[in-house]
């Protein structure tokens, strides 16, 4: 699915990088992940086939998992349980669920248990994340002496994230609410993190997103993917480089490697990299939830 199909009752709202979201009722939203993957802010061919069938069910995992700790958006995900009116859609099975319509809290909340990624090229210029002062001497991939909330504006298509401190998320939401996600983002990422760490996994970092439902904070989106997390198999950890991970670091170091500038035209990813993308996806779901895809 390069491009959303139209759906019977349903108006399309938003056809993100991955995920097509569409108006399902006025109370409703139906979310469809497809196969496409993204990096640095484009969207690359080809697809990856099951992909958004393993962002789904792990998602699903991690809902469930979770749901003692916060309310979620998830009305079914269950294809079976969809009105009759979506089920002439069998593509939609193991890839779409029926959501609340939340008021979305427009902050994507990173949570940073390891130095990684853009922290670390931060860390090695300023001695900082995101403007947060961190001890002297850490190495590439060391895990910090404690999670820290990473907050980031939430862009729209074609635009960049953008990372802002703690005091610009209070000025954009209000000190209650940025509070209470900075919190509830921490608590979610030991939580899951230590599950992870049973199953032979480190989890680096991760994204989450919410939004407000009845006046009450609920988790919205995907939650502890390959795509909005970097998961490091434990016993290939080596302190002080980059780890080989199972998630989409693979295809940016793949990009990386070719030194693509980062701007159009977009490269065509090679065969060998999408499968070994692909496996590295299956692999994530397959540890972590112990369920064969």
């Amino acid at each position: 699915m390069t491009t959303a199909p139209e759906l019977s009752g349903c108006k399309l709202l938003h056809s993100g990088k991955v995920r097509d979201v569409y108006q399902y009722q006025e109370d409703k939203l139906l979310i469809v992940a497809t196969d496409r993957i993204s990096a640095f802010d484009y969207i690359l061919s080809p697809l990856v086939t099951d992909k958004g069938k393993i962002l789904h069910k792990i998602s699903m995992f991690w809902f469930d998992f979770v749901q003692n700790i916060i309310p979620n958006h998830i009305i079914t995900g269950n294809f079976d349980e969809f009105p009759e009116e979506l089920k002439q859609y069998e593509f939609l099975r193991d890839r779409a669920m029926i959501v609340k319509k939340a008021k979305r809290i427009d902050i994507e909340c990173i949570v940073r248990g390891y130095l990684a990624g853009s922290g670390w090229k931060e860390y090695q210029k300023s001695q900082t994340v995101c403007g947060i002062k961190l001890p002297a001497g850490l190495q590439q991939s060391q895990q910090l002496p404690e999670p820290i909330f990473t907050p980031s504006t939430k862009a729209d298509d074609g635009e960049h994230d953008e990372n802002i401190s703690f005091e610009q998320t209070a000025k954009l939401i209000g000190d209650d609410l940025a509070a209470q996600i900075s919190e509830m983002s921490i608590t979610l990422y030991k939580k899951v993190s230590d599950y992870c760490s049973a199953r032979g996994i480190i989890l680096a970092d991760t994204k989450l997103e919410f939004g407000i439902y009845d006046g009450k904070l609920i988790l919205i989106d995907e939650i502890f993917t390959p795509d909005s997390s970097r998961f490091w198999e434990k016993d290939k950890y080596v302190l002080g480089k980059s780890q080989d991970s199972l998630d989409k670091q693979f295809v940016r170091d793949y990009l990386e490697q070719i030194k693509w500038n980062k701007q159009p035209p977009v490269p065509v990813l090679p065969e060998e990299v999408v499968n070994k993308t692909k496996a590295k996806y299956v692999e994530a779901y397959e540890k972590i939830t112990g369920r064969n895809f």
